[in-house]
């Protein structure tokens, strides 16, 4: 596994000394020397806390059902950063608003970006946008393509480092072409864990055997949850695997497990891109071209658009308790609530949506 961690030093001692005013109960310091670690995602804390369990203090900005693409962290978000000792982000360009948030809270620990050495794909060009991956939604176009900027990702990633960056020159780790929903995938998924355990082992020590049990404990269930996917969705003839979904958040998955994905509603990594009419009109084609049964809603969006279009196309739509779990996991005591959960409960309603009833789970995913 190859990780790379960047310690950024504080930029601007003013804006701390102005947010120290404004500390509440979302700040990271522990007061007691539990190690603090703040986490920008739903799925990054599940993950981090699966990982350090009651040894450090994680602190979550991104809340469940909250999109991250127009998140803008408060004034006690941006304490809580600047007083963490680790600071843990999706990265792939998901989090476009990291940059300057590391630059007005004054952060100087060590942050760990989850997307070190994973390749992205999936593009949406535009004209601004010099670099991207050679890949693409398979049989996906629209007219009005959304530019993602993030990491500087690649197949090739550095030994594992610790780099020392000023705060001006940190911004080009942030700056890639694809989509950012790295963790769809459970092996990219599997991927970001080690990334960050690695990264806490480094940055905390003291932390370090527990991490490392917990990580081999979590990777074998994620691996669990891979086996019963492939399984299950494997009893489903491939021209019948079909998705239609309310924004671009599932390249990984349909990619893993040999899905055809149709189109969504917003045609465009980020969910609060707007579609055109001619968007709307591509995708009811395409729908009634492929033969698509369903449409999928998302927990963090507004059905409405996903139910215009699914009773323009005369098929079922899935929203509500029955929405897909994208850019966010749900609230504790949802079906959501954590990354495996999460998964499962999509991957059972993709499998309803093609006339598939599920197998039980393995005994390890049912504790």
């Amino acid at each position: 596994m190859k990780t790379r961690m960047f310690v950024v030093p504080a930029a601007l001692a003013v804006s701390a000394l102005v947010l120290a005013g404004c500390a509440g109960t979302d700040a990271a310091a522990t007061g007691d020397g539990t190690p603090s670690i703040v986490v920008t995602t739903t799925q990054l804390g599940d993950f981090t806390r699966e990982l350090v369990g009651d040894d450090a203090e994680v602190t979550q900005l991104i809340q469940p059902n909250q999109s991250a693409h127009s998140f803008d962290p408060s004034a006690a978000q941006l304490l809580a950063i600047g007083n963490a000792d680790v600071l843990v982000i999706n990265g792939a360009g998901l989090e476009e608003w990291i940059d300057d948030a590391v630059s007005s809270s004054g952060f100087d620990g060590t942050l760990i970006d989850a997307s070190e050495g994973i390749d992205l794909e999936g593009e949406h060009t535009h004209d601004d946008h010099a670099e991207g991956d050679d890949h693409a939604h398979e049989g996906e176009e629209h007219a009005d393509e959304h530019a993602t900027e993030g990491s500087d990702q690649g197949g090739e990633a550095d030994d594992t480092t610790t780099e020392v960056k000023d705060a001006a020159d940190d911004h080009d780790h942030e700056h890639a072409s694809g989509d950012p929903h790295i963790w769809t995938d459970p092996h990219h998924a599997e991927h970001m864990v080690e990334n960050v355990a690695h990264g806490l082992e480094e940055a905390l020590p003291d932390l370090a055997d527990t991490v490392k049990t917990n990580e081999t404990a979590y990777l074998a269930k994620l691996e669990s949850l891979d086996t019963w996917i492939h399984d299950n969705i494997e009893t489903v003839p491939a021209a019948e695997r079909l998705l239609v979904s309310n924004h671009d958040a599932f390249t990984y998955f349909v990619d893993a497990y040999d899905i055809t994905f149709v189109g969504s509603v917003i045609p465009s990594f980020d969910d609060n891109a707007e579609p055109s009419a001619a968007d709307i009109d591509a995708l009811v084609a395409a729908i009634r071209e492929t033969g698509a049964k369903a449409i999928f809603s998302e927990a963090s969006l507004s059905p409405k658009a996903a139910e215009t279009i699914a009773s323009e196309a005369g098929i079922t739509v899935y929203s509500g308790d029955d929405a897909l779990y994208a850019d966010s996991l749900g609230p504790e005591g949802s079906d959501g609530a954590t990354y495996l959960s999460a998964t499962e409960h999509n991957v059972r309603l993709l499998l309803e949506s093609w006339g598939v009833t599920p197998t039980e789970l393995p005994a390890d995913l049912r504790e």
